[in-house]
């Protein structure tokens, strides 16, 4: 079975820098584009950025030059460092991960479980 894990959401002032930290974990056979998403409260998910395996990543203006995503293939870890926060970056966090387990030939997207990010003074 595979899941993925997030932390490091919390509660920050506007200005301030969180790091979220997600790890894929199970019988993993490969791991493709992994990527950061984002739900505000009545908004539909949305894009925040993305890393394939080779390191090559894609974010969207609204936090392009203030996020920063990368990863550790040896870990199945990916990272977002969030600088300058804004109120408007407040929402539920979600990992994403294209990968194929073991027990299968075919790849999926896989979820985590979400963290809260509050961007609040």
């Amino acid at each position: 079975q595979v899941q993925l894990v997030e932390s490091g959401g919390g509660l920050v002032q506007p200005g301030g820098s969180l790091r979220l930290s997600c790890a894929a974990s199970g019988s993993i056979a490969r791991i493709n584009d992994m990527g950061w998403y984002r739900q505000a409260s009545g908004k539909e998910r949305e894009l925040v950025a993305t890393i394939t395996n080779g390191g090559s990543t894609n974010y969207p203006d609204s936090v392009k030059g203030r996020f920063t995503i990368s990863r550790d293939n040896a870990k199945n870890t990916v990272y977002l460092q969030m600088n300058s926060l804004k109120f408007e970056d407040t929402a539920v966090y979600y990992c994403n991960a294209a990968l194929r387990p073991q027990y299968s030939g075919l790849f999926r997207n896989y979820w985590g479980q979400g963290t809260q990010v509050t961007v609040s003074s």
